[in-house]
């Protein structure tokens, strides 16, 4: 159960503020769970927070926007961007103890349907992002062979034009690999689907896949974060050793220099392009997570004391430097592609998103020695970090919902987590169809995309502005013994929120066509999506509406209450406190 707001005073008996400010206090009840040691948060936000877009993302983006010269604007974009916002999140959810639905009771109740479009949002995801690591899953099984199934072209599903790059009869360069014809026509079986209107059947054996991804959820997040930070140990530490694994074999391929020569060679006039740094600030805030309502979460388990300054610096630059490190692990494989094939390496990186770690990569594991070994390791790695990116997703579902609805749900979250859990499978039902890769993309560019930037907008604009920078800063204080620096003072008023704005506004002049493998989506699918997206953030003006209807008043008293101020404030505190 959420703590309670108490009058203004010291938030415990051995603070003093000297003579700082008054803050709220929140109490940490002894009903609320706690994280059992420091390192089970640290490593569930780094879970989080470092994720499949860390290994498929960040690369691709990389080179794609002018290689080493890139990290200009990355580094720009995340010191007064993705850091503030990561730090306030932390700060927040710290301070006030509770999930992304309760908080606003305390910041701003009128901007509390904020934390509804996030719990929606965090729906959306888990429909489409569990399926993506049910493919690995299935990958994971089918590398348990001598000869991985996706290296030829003698299976009953390769099409006539598969080819085997590396074999010795390759003599021609053709659209079709070995790999591409396993995830096309045996993993998805997408050769059934004509496209959105007719995605075919559920594939049983992705549903399998499903089903053993979604008992791992339940069974790690039913207890709570002292279950699911014991989980932690294992599912965020192994992919470092993973892809320490993968950089060292990777730097001894041949051919693996002219990868990383790729990767890092600045094109200085890129930055000179806006979609340049529209990719950055995009890359930064949706890498780090901030919006997604799991800091606020995660961080409500905290003692009130914990310098969580420390942890969003410390969380931030091993996110950052994962990013980074797991470019050479791409590029140093596709520089041994390049090699082996005898072409380019731009003509190797083609493939983004999931393909790359899907198709391409793949294919060069089924290439090296010991192609099972690194085959098995590579996916066990996909698994876990996608596995930890649903748990904070789904944890911060469990905490809104039972913070917002403790007689409901505060003694019963076996049978809540249970039942969301169970949504979350039925909803991601049409990704296992033949066409299913057509509506993860579907709901990827749409269910969260522009939805999410705008939550995390809004929120940055609701505590900055209408709870008060200097309310914050007192909270923060009050946790930590010192007031946040004029820096973080100046991004969380104007430099975040302009930072969001200006991928919000890029994102919808620019938005480019929606293409998977060779189907162009229909326009009447850009339709559906754009409904998707609304469907979530539709919950932050219902909700104004429903505060502005239920605030005592008719309409045209509260717009008459610009000409009278001793009317304003108890109008505002009605909205506001």
């Amino acid at each position: 159960m959420a703590g309670t707001l108490p009058q203004y005073g010291s938030p415990n008996s051995g603070y003093s503020a000297n003579n700082a400010a008054a803050v709220p206090a929140i109490t940490q009840t002894d009903s609320r769970d706690k994280w059992s040691k420091k390192m089970d948060f640290l490593l569930s936000v780094i879970g989080f927070a470092v994720d499949l877009g860390n290994v498929w993302r960040f690369p691709y983006i990389c080179y794609q926007n002018g290689g080493g010269a890139f990290l200009i604007p990355y580094i720009l974009m995340a010191i007064f961007g993705g850091v503030p916002l990561f730090y306030m999140e932390l700060a927040l959810g710290q301070f006030h103890r509770t999930g992304a639905i309760s908080i606003w009771k305390h910041i701003c109740p009128i901007f509390k349907g904020i934390g509804y479009a996030i719990c929606v949002i965090a729906l959306y995801v888990s429909f489409y992002y569990n399926t993506i690591i049910a493919w690995a899953l299935f990958y994971f099984y089918s590398s348990f062979s001598s000869i991985l199934p996706w290296t030829n072209c003698d299976n009953v599903w390769n099409t006539p034009d598969c080819t085997n790059y590396f074999g010795m009869d390759n003599v021609t360069w053709t659209n079709s690999s070995s790999n591409r014809n396993h995830i096309c026509e045996n993993v998805l079986e997408i050769h059934k689907s004509s496209g959105l209107r007719d995605v075919g059947g559920v594939r049983w054996q992705l549903m399998l896949c499903l089903f053993l991804i979604f008992t791992i959820v339940y069974f790690s997040l039913w207890k709570g974060v002292r279950t699911s930070g014991k989980v932690v140990w294992v599912t965020a530490t192994l992919p470092y050793i993973v892809l320490f694994i993968l950089l060292i074999r990777g730097a001894t391929l041949p051919g693996a220099w002219r990868g990383v020569v790729f990767y890092l060679k600045p094109q200085w006039d890129k930055l000179l392009e806006t979609s340049v740094w529209v990719d950055a600030a995009a890359q930064i805030f949706f890498s780090l997570g901030p919006g997604f309502g799991v800091l606020l979460a995660l961080s409500s388990y905290n003692p009130f004391t914990n310098n969580c300054y420390r942890d969003a610096i410390v969380t931030s630059l091993v996110n950052c430097l994962t990013s980074f490190v797991s470019g050479f692990v791409i590029f140093t494989v596709l520089g041994y592609m390049a090699e082996m094939r005898k072409v380019e390496v731009e003509d190797v990186a083609k493939d983004k998103g999931p393909s790359l770690l899907f198709i391409t990569y793949p294919e060069a594991i089924a290439n090296m020695m010991g192609s099972t070994f690194f085959a098995i390791i590579f996916f066990v790695m996909m698994i876990t970090l996608g596995l930890d990116s649903t748990f904070g997703g789904l944890e911060a579902i469990i905490t809104a919902v039972l913070d917002e609805y403790p007689d409901y749900f505060s003694h019963r979250r076996e049978l809540f987590v249970l039942c969301l859990v169970v949504v979350c499978f039925l909803g991601s039902l049409s990704t296992l169809t033949n066409g299913g890769a057509y509506v993860v993309k579907l709901l990827e560019e749409f269910g969260v995309g522009c939805s999410i930037i705008a939550v995390g907008f809004l929120e940055a604009i609701a505590v900055s502005w209408f709870y008060g920078i200097k309310r914050f800063s007192n909270d923060v204080q009050a946790m930590l013994g010192q007031a946040p620096g004029l820096f973080w003072r100046v991004c969380w008023v104007a430099i975040s929120p302009a930072f969001l704005a200006y991928i919000i506004v890029s994102s919808l002049l620019k938005a480019p066509p929606l293409m998977l493998f060779d189907y162009k989506y229909p326009d009447w699918s850009i339709t559906v999506g754009y409904i998707i997206g609304f469907s979530s953030f539709m919950w932050i003006p219902i909700y104004m509406v429903y505060k502005l209807v239920w605030t005592p008043g008719s309409l045209k008293q509260v717009c008459g209450l610009k000409r009278n101020p001793k009317t304003i404030k108890p109008f505002l505190m009605c909205l506001i406190y």
